[in-house]
């Protein structure tokens, strides 16, 4: 079991609440600590106050958009090396390429699969499987 020291703290950025829930136990489940933000703009604000090992973004959100809250985390010479997970329903080659260029880690397409979410996150925090 990891102390609350060693855990890796994960930002969960989605507009609704039920998916930022579903992360949130999954991420919990599998031994992460998990911060929630309703929005990019909150995301972001999250993200500044630091501390974070991996970021989750959905990418449709009101007030900004998921892209560009990669876009500005890439931007910030404090939270670029974070890595981040971007998660939509849009599972378009555009949509993809357009989060890669954005600065995407990687890309999941929902419905998120549990143990494709806690593999990737995983591996993304260089967390040994259990």
């Amino acid at each position: 079991m990891r102390t609350r020291m060693s855990m890796k703290k994960i930002l969960v950025v989605d507009d609704g609440i039920t998916m930022r829930l579903f992360y949130r136990e999954v991420l919990e489940g599998a031994g992460f600590e998990v911060e929630e933000a309703a929005n990019g703009v909150e995301g972001l604000e999250r993200a500044l106050l630091g501390g974070f090992d991996l970021m989750v973004v959905d990418i449709n959100m009101p007030k900004m958009d998921g892209y560009e809250m990669v876009r500005q985390v890439r931007g910030d010479p404090a939270l670029r090396a974070i890595p981040v997970v971007t998660v939509s329903t849009e599972e378009k080659d555009e949509d993809v390429l357009k989060a890669y260029t954005a600065g995407a880690n990687f890309y999941l397409t929902k419905p998120v699969i549990p143990g494709d979410l806690i593999e990737t996150v995983r591996l993304l925090t260089g967390v040994a499987t259990q």
